[in-house]
């Protein structure tokens, strides 16, 4: 297909595009299959449509990139050939995440009334991001300052109607859609720490994309390091402490045990006096 017809089939999937993940992958696989020659061409088409949708297809859009970027960084980091990963050198389209984040997010959380239905889930997006390096930390903290540093809706601006309202069935709508999102958002929010020694992490096993600053450790890794530095060997007092343990917890199965040790000995004192 020639650029044009790529961007007309992206606009129209991207038109039709909703909270379900179905939808969101079918996006992505489009976006990611024609990214070699119109990569350019598509992301002019998300700067586009993001100024021109609704409030609601906006966050949906939003969403649609948390996906696209899990799965540009997880080719990248599968990428075997050196001709290909000299293509995939910057993560496919997140040179472009990360060069109009700015601008996409002032679509997305419009200034004013008109976006704080977004607010929330775009802070818990971006969290997530900078929880798995998706970007630099420091990138993300821009953005967060940025929209931490907007005036909130006076009172009085809350009092008026606005002749952007979401309908009923709008509302309605969104409720559902941020049930499946908020849903998809907890299922990826846990973050495997990743190794301090850069030559030990496998590409297969990576759950956060940039390397961990050893200045700024997850509070994950650093409660599994004091653990481990203050747990001793194994020892007679850890089986103990299992015995009563299983005792308290099959005392049945305990008492059967006892029997047999008892009876045991038993057992070999008729035999030798026969």
């Amino acid at each position: 297909m020639d650029p044009f017809e790529v961007r007309m089939q992206f606009i129209d999937i991207l038109k039709r595009l909703n909270a379900s993940q179905q939808s969101i992958q079918k996006l992505v696989g489009f976006a990611v299959k024609n990214f070699p020659g119109c990569g350019e061409d598509i992301w002019d088409c998300v700067l586009e449509e993001v100024q021109k949708v609704s409030i609601n297809s906006r966050i949906n859009i939003l969403y649609f990139l948390d996906s696209l970027c899990e799965t540009c960084l997880m080719i990248k980091s599968h990428t075997r050939s050196e001709r290909t990963k000299e293509a995939n050198a910057n993560g496919l389209y997140m040179q472009f995440v990360s060069r109009d984040l700015n601008k996409v997010i002032e679509h997305v959380v419009p200034e004013g009334r008109q976006g704080m239905p977004n607010l929330i889930s775009t802070k818990q997006i971006l969290e997530n991001w900078r929880n798995k390096r998706y970007l630099e930390p420091q990138r993300i903290d821009q953005v967060l300052a940025f929209l931490d540093a907007r005036p909130k809706p006076s009172i009085s601006e809350e009092a008026e109607p606005s002749t952007k309202s979401l309908s009923k069935n709008e509302v309605n709508k969104r409720i559902e859609q941020d049930r499946e999102r908020h849903k998809r958002l907890r299922e990826g929010r846990w973050v495997q720490p990743t190794s301090r020694n850069p030559a030990s992490v496998q590409a297969g096993q990576l759950a956060s994309f940039y390397p961990l600053d050893t200045a700024e450790e997850l509070p994950v890794d650093i409660e599994f390091e004091n653990e481990w530095e203050t747990t001793s060997d194994w020892n007679d007092d850890d089986q103990e402490a299992i015995d009563e343990e299983d005792h308290l917890a099959f005392p049945s199965s305990a008492s059967e045990d006892e029997g047999e040790a008892d009876f045991a000995p038993s057992k070999r004192m008729r035999t030798d006096s026969q």
